[in-house]
This record gives structure tokens, sequence and C-alpha cells, in this order.
């Protein structure tokens, strides 16, 4: 098993003179930039649900195997009976799923088979047993028949030798059946991605205790974690952490032993208290992101003992979308999965808005009777926003005045893979 090399020091590193970074050249950096960290395994596919293939699965044996029939009914050779009506002798047995026929059908003569049995030699088409009249060892029916009528081709699914998924690819449900009707019994998968998660501020209270009016309960910590797990990723809980910076110091280093990468909320920017853009300053691979796009802007990224850091802003909507917009598809890099930007669906508007240009806009939206309608407040601590809606419209970094009826680009949770 290899281990793949770390990342390097200066994978954050900005262009000289950047100050404000638009969301596609972001996002090009960071796909230049990152790449797999994750360790590979071979599991039995009933265990791979989930899991991201780490070289291309490829079919053992094509699907179907033999040829068989789809339906309950008589085998014959098609060819031999045109119109009218034909009275053709039985030959003695039948062919069923798992006992085939193991004999040759002799020209001019049929023979009982049902649904899932191979198709005899002898025989390519099948007539359904509605079809005919079954008298004295004989069946009668009307012509013509249509050759290779109720068979189905030997491999006409999948071949032998195809390549049914390449690597990179995220193992669903059907996928397993697939790849366990070839033949495919085990596979080579990533191990899952390690992510941490770090809250990070002296106001944050837990949700199951009694609050001060000067705190809040951590909103960012159970809802990253959870989105970590959707997005099929291991989530390691490395709890909350007051400012203070040898406390945050310990924490990093226990979550760099932990986790491939590494979360936090809160701290990123550059005032007395952000702790978090102080210790990646101290490694020398701090990057401040300062990012066109709403909600976010400031993303302190570097690596901490060779484990990326993602520094995210503290107001929970800002947190999610640059999780979502940003981090999310370099984890997938890094997991050992293909870049991936949702494309979405242009649909018309139900909202008025007038955008300036220079940053690009993400609202909280959801849609209704075919258009889509957005939350009615832009703030990032609005949490509830993001419950209420079924996904996000993107607006460009230009200007845009939307009225009802504008075509928007709507992105559901579900293209993220929420």
């Amino acid at each position: 098993m290899t281990k793949p090399p770390p990342l390097k020091n200066d994978c954050f590193a900005l262009p000289p003179g950047v100050h404000w970074t638009p969301v596609d050249e972001a996002l090009a950096l960071l796909q230049s930039r990152m790449s797999g960290v994750t360790e590979t395994e071979d599991l039995l596919v009933a265990e791979a649900l989930g899991r991201v293939l780490a070289e291309p699965a490829v079919a053992e044996r094509s699907h179907p195997p033999h040829a068989n029939c789809a339906v309950d009914g008589y085998a014959l050779k098609g060819a031999q009976y045109r119109d009218g009506v034909h009275r053709v002798p039985l030959c003695e047995g039948r062919s069923a799923a798992g006992q085939p026929f193991d004999r040759t059908v002799p020209d001019s003569h049929a023979l009982r088979v049902l649904t899932g049995a191979n198709l005899p030699e002898g025989t390519d088409t099948v007539i359904l047993q509605e079809d005919v009249h079954l008298e004295d060892g004989h069946i009668a029916f009307n012509g013509p028949l249509k050759i290779g009528a109720n068979a189905r081709k030997a491999g006409e699914d999948v071949q032998a030798g195809e390549t049914l998924f390449p690597a990179g690819h995220r193992l669903t449900p059907a996928d397993l059946g697939l790849l366990s009707a070839t033949g495919v019994g085990r596979v080579k998968l990533h191990k899952p991605l390690r992510v941490a998660v770090i809250s990070t501020g002296d106001e944050l209270a837990e949700a199951w205790a009694v609050a001060s009016d000067d705190q809040i309960y951590d909103a960012n910590r159970p809802m990253l974690l959870a989105a970590i797990k959707k997005l099929g990723h291991e989530p390691i809980d490395m709890g909350r952490m007051p400012d203070q910076r040898d406390v945050l110091k310990d924490g990093l280093t226990r979550a760099a032993q932990e986790a491939d990468v590494i979360l936090t909320s809160g701290g990123a920017s550059a005032g007395d208290e952000d702790h978090m853009s102080a210790l990646l300053n101290e490694t020398g691979t701090m990057a401040l992101w300062r990012i066109a796009i709403k909600p976010g802007r400031p993303l302190a990224l570097g690596l901490w003992e060779n484990t990326p850091v993602f520094g995210l802003p503290g107001n929970p909507v800002a947190a999610m979308v640059c999780t979502l917009i940003l981090a999310r598809p370099v984890m997938r890099l890094m997991a050992g999965q293909s870049w991936d930007i949702p494309e979405g669906l242009m649909l018309p508007a139900a909202f008025t808005k007038s955008k300036k240009a220079g940053r690009r806009e993400y609202l909280r939206a959801r849609i209704r009777h075919g258009q889509v309608e957005v939350f009615p407040s832009e703030g990032s601590g609005r949490i509830s926003g993001l419950s209420w809606a079924d996904g996000l419209v993107e607006l460009s970094d230009q200007a845009q005045d939307i009225a009802p009826g504008t075509p928007v680009r709507y992105i559901s949770y579900a293209d993220f893979g929420l």
C-alpha cells in the first residue's frame, strides 16, 4: 500500500498582487494544486457502498453470460416460420433458470423454456406461451415470428472486459448490483477522507448546555460534521475551542494526527482574536484568500504539520456556502474523486434583486411551482434560511437586475451531494 506524497508547502500561495480573488480563479488554483491524499484498500463489493474506486472496475464476465429467455414460452428457430398457421413438435424436456437443456434442439422442433433460462442450442426465438395452443406433444401458432423475439443475447448488457466504472467513481447501490452481476467480487478503494472539524470562539456553547447571555450555541460544528458525512467522508469531531492560542495550537496538532484535512470556523480573518490565522502564519504556509464571494470573503488556508487547513468564516451561512463552493471540490480531489462543480438548472426567478458587480453571490433558494424563490434575508447569520432552502441560487460576478421570470442558476443541495 503506497501512501500518496504530501502536499507542497506553497500549495495555497496566491500570485503576487492579488487582492480580491474571483471564485472561478480560486477554484482553478485549488484544482491545480491539490491532489489525492488517501491510501487504498481491497474490500468485498458488499462492503463498498459509498466508497471511491482507486482503480477502474472491469467486468469479469459478460451479462448475461449466455443467451437467455425473457418470458415463459417455447424456443425455436424463428426464420423457419413464415405467414400462416404452424404446428411444431416439442422436444422432451425443458430449459429453466439454473437447469439448462443440455442438448441441441433439432430443426423444426420447439422446446419448453421458462423466464431466465439459457436459450437452448438450435434456437434463437421465444414465442409466448399465451400465443400457442398445446396439444398432443405439439404447439400450434400463427406466423410470422420475429427472429430473436423474447430472447436476450449473451453480453447484450455488458461484455466481459468492459470497464464498468472509472477510478474516482463513488459507488451507489445500483453500482454494487452491476459489479456483482458481472462477477466482480472485490474492488480496490480509497480509504475515506478523514475530515476534522473545529469550532473556535469564547462565545460558543454546546446546544445541550446552558448558555449565558453573552454566548451563542455552536451551530457550525454539527452542521459541518453532518455535511462531511453526507458527502461520503469520515467526520472527526475535535470539539469547540476558546480564543486561546495555546489551546487551539494543541487542537490543531491533535487534528493533524487524526485527519487528512481540517476545517475550522471562526478566527480566520486578521483581528486581535483571529488566532487561527495567526497560528497558520507562524507555519509560513498561511494564505488569507479574500475571495469575491457573498456570503464569505475571508478564507484562511494553510498547512499544519503537512495537513491542509481550511479556516472558514464563523457565520453559519458563510461557513456552509464556503464549504460547498470551495472546500467540497477540494475534498473530492483529496478523497480520490474527480473535480466537480455542479451545473445546476436555469429556472425563472420568483424574486426581484439588483446586484452590483464584483462578487459572486449565493442566495438560499427553493423551487415552488417551477420558479425559484429566495429567502427574504441575505444575512449570513440567519441560519434558518439554510433549512428553509432546498439549494442555492448562484449570481455571477457581473452586475445583474433580476425581475420575476428572469432565468437564474439554481443548484440544489442534492447537486452538491447533500
